[in-house]
């Protein structure tokens, strides 16, 4: 369970890695990661599915950006459950063949252990993230 002082820091980290991400900056984007982070998207996401480790979770970013001219994707909510942080996300998506932005709403949830990400999963329904991260109660 994370104590109040580590949740602020891991709040401030994944801050700093949505940031990196939005400037394209993968390597900075899993500086939080355990070397054996577990990264998970749903199937129904474009390259979804289980990736391993920090190579994995750098491969997956790299080519969910390849396909977009732009890609932004901001945390709009920081959620804490347990050793869990519950991450809502607005992402928007410009594809190199159009001039029309895609939207989505969705959640990551983090799964920290001694400082680090251990588990990345991400989640299309933002309540199906907070019943999996047992943070259904604390979001009200």
């Amino acid at each position: 369970m994370l104590n109040p002082q580590q949740t602020e820091k891991a709040i401030a980290g994944l801050r700093a890695a949505y940031a990196a991400f939005n400037r394209g900056d993968i390597d900075a984007a899993v500086q939080l990661f355990d070397p054996n982070v577990e990264w998970i998207e749903p199937t129904e996401f474009p390259g979804g599915g289980a990736y391993h480790g920090v190579e994995g979770a750098k491969r997956y970013l790299t080519q969910s950006r390849a396909g977009a001219a732009q890609v932004i994707s901001e945390p709009e909510r920081f959620i804490p459950s347990g050793d869990r942080i519950v991450v809502f996300v607005y992402a928007r998506v410009l594809p190199k063949s159009s001039s029309t932005w895609q939207e989505i709403r969705l959640a990551d949830v983090y799964t920290f252990r001694d400082g680090r990400v251990t588990q990345m999963h991400a989640f299309a329904n933002r309540q199906d993230a907070l019943r999996w991260a047992g943070a259904e109660e604390s979001s009200q």
